[in-house]
């Protein structure tokens, strides 16, 4: 028996791996992610232009272009700015203008004093230009304004650093519970994408394939066979692990995919991060161990990850007694619905964690089984609930996937051998009170 349950786990794992669509499915996917981590060096190779330098060229007619080009590059780096360069126009206003003519990395800026202002400039672009240069260069001529007003009223150098430096602000909140609401909100959205997102997509595949999977045994027919040769109880055991064994797989498959994108950019010449700067990196690092992220993860991690296969096994339990209860894939998919519908509410929930803090409402649903995957962990690296409910809400879980491999398996006997549609509920239902 034990040889025909390993086979049958072999089978039904080689009859999802093996395939060729299996195959490739994985390049397509290992081919996405390159590209998305590497979408900018693809754009460039295709005539991008995100390695082309905006050049502006500064008409100034106040001789104040050294101390401009000083202010900007000031703000260009702390925006992590890089595709600009600035040059002094010896040329006029109009003979400078004239050359615009579809010049799309041209910006001509003219520093100018009107009436009684100290500073006026003047943009002139052929095309429209970003909100971000627009900011870029009003702020630098901001800050140059500034700068010119305290030369020329003879401020002491005392009086200018007091009229520079900025405003300290002190944010006091006394209730302890909404501190760092922001953090733990950022927090969150980091959760959601590195957890949440990979196993709801994960799962909501796990109950497709084994619908489809249960089905296709019982129009072919092979389903007989199978079921002459081994209980329906080992026969439904080698189902739900070869299933949660394939999504393990391919989840394991994604996190490689996802570091040989990561390695092919930085052999291409690329950061890691699009859209994240060294310092925005470490302040993300920074906030991430000032709220113990790390030291809750380490922690918690053993339990997460058990708490992942209770609820893996459990959706697969399911799913295979729906499948049985069904004798077509269109059937199935009518079926499955109740079930998408709480996989898809666990994962709202738990993406609007921060808003329900503090609420026993989000406490009592993160305790609830199939939801609690998707919601514990979130609650628990947010902090607002501890490492024993954690645990507790894993048990739940645990307890729940027995009970319902206890009583589903009734209804699988009895559906696997059923090709009829005709008082199914009643018969499923009568299977639940008969003992083993």
């Amino acid at each position: 028996m034990k040889n025909k349950f390993k086979f049958l786990i072999k089978q039904s794992l080689m009859k999802k791996i093996g395939t060729k669509w299996f195959k490739i499915a994985n390049i397509i996917i290992a081919i996405l992610l390159i590209g998305i981590f590497n979408i900018d060096k693809i754009i460039t190779f295709f005539g991008g232009d995100f390695d082309n330098l905006t050049t502006i060229y500064v008409v100034d007619k106040l001789n104040v272009y050294d101390d401009f080009v000083s202010e900007f590059n000031k703000m260009a780096l702390n925006l992590d700015m890089k595709d600009y360069k600035l040059e002094k126009s010896f040329k006029s206003e109009d003979e400078e203008t004239s050359t615009l003519e579809n010049e799309l990395d041209k910006i001509v800026l003219v520093i100018d004093k009107e009436n009684d202002n100290y500073l006026d400039g003047k943009i002139i672009s052929y095309d429209e230009i970003g909100t971000i240069t627009k900011q870029l260069i009003n702020t630098s001529l901001n800050s140059l304004k500034t700068k010119i007003v305290i030369e020329e009223n003879n401020l002491s150098e005392e009086e200018i650093v007091a009229l520079t430096s900025p405003v300290n602000v002190e944010i006091k909140t006394l209730n302890p519970e909404k501190n760092d609401a922001e953090n733990k909100e950022f927090i969150s959205v980091g959760v959601m994408m590195i957890f949440i997102l990979p196993c709801f997509l994960l799962i909501t595949l796990l109950v497709q394939m084994i619908g489809a999977e249960v089905n296709d045994e019982k129009a072919t027919k092979s389903m007989e066979i199978i079921i002459s040769n081994v209980s329906p109880k080992v026969h439904f055991l080698a189902k739900i692990i070869a299933s949660t064994l394939f999504v393990t797989i391919q989840g394991c498959l994604f996190i490689l995919y996802a570091l040989l994108a990561m390695l092919v950019r930085v052999i291409i010449g690329g950061s890691i991060s699009l859209s994240l700067s060294s310092g925005e990196l470490g302040e993300i690092i920074s906030v991430v161990n000032e709220l113990g992220i790390t030291s809750l993860l380490v922690k918690g991690l053993p339990i997460i990850i058990i708490l992942f296969i209770f609820s893996f096994i459990s959706y697969a339990i399911i799913s295979g007694v729906l499948a049985s209860m069904t004798t077509s894939t269109e059937d199935f998919q009518q079926l499955q619905m109740p079930l998408m519908i709480i996989l898809v509410l666990g994962y709202y929930l738990a993406m609007m964690a921060t808003t329900f803090e503090g609420s026993l409402f989000i406490k009592v649903i993160s305790f609830i089984p199939m939801l609690s995957f998707l919601i514990s962990p979130t609650l628990f690296i947010l902090g607002q609930v501890s490492l024993l409910e954690l645990g507790i809400a894993t048990a739940i879980s645990g307890i729940f996937m027995f009970v319902i491999f206890k009583y589903g398996l009734r209804i699988y006997k009895v559906g696997i051998l059923n090709y009829s549609s005709e008082k199914l509920w009643h018969k499923l239902f009568k299977s639940i009170k008969v003992k083993n």
